[in-house]
């Protein structure tokens, strides 16, 4: 949760989505904004107001000062759902997230343009997946975070 006050943030813009009206008792109102941390990170896109606090839940893109980016689904202020996290390496990541971590589904690419696509478990590689590697060959099998054996090698003659 980021605190309301000056001190942490400074709010540049803010509007209610249409429609989005807070019920006394119900569900707090999805609101919409960016906000710029005092290190240098931008936040824009929706969240709820809580206790005081401004929590990131909805469809939002967070940019850090090293030109990271992540654009997709937030819930209880940390990456959940689908999104894109693109570091500034030139690596990026495009699937499921739990808790800022990849979890689920998707596919990591190497700036070198080498790919895992498969199965992921707290931001490692776990599970059936498929590895392609610069020169567009492909392994398949299943991978235990950095060891992957009886991978089979699949021959590409298009």
């Amino acid at each position: 949760m980021l605190p309301v006050s000056n001190d942490l943030f400074l709010l540049l813009s803010v509007t209610e989505k249409k429609g989005q009206k807070k019920v006394e008792d119900g569900p707090p109102a999805i609101l919409s904004g960016t906000f710029v941390f005092p290190n240098g990170d931008k936040y824009e896109g929706e969240y709820i107001q809580e206790d005081g606090s401004i929590i990131r839940s909805g469809q939002g893109v967070h940019t850090t000062t090293d030109g990271s980016v992540y654009d997709g689904e937030w819930a209880n202020d940390k990456m959940n759902g689908n999104g894109k996290l693109s570091h500034h390496s030139g690596s990026f990541y495009t699937g499921e997230f739990v808790n800022n971590q990849f979890h689920g589904h998707g596919v990591y690419t190497w700036p070198n343009g080498s790919s895992y696509e498969g199965e992921f478990h707290e931001n490692r590689l776990e599970g059936k997946g498929n590895f392609t590697d610069t020169e567009n060959q492909m392994w398949t099998g299943q991978f235990r975070y950095k060891a992957a054996p009886g991978l089979q090698f699949h021959i590409r003659l298009d």
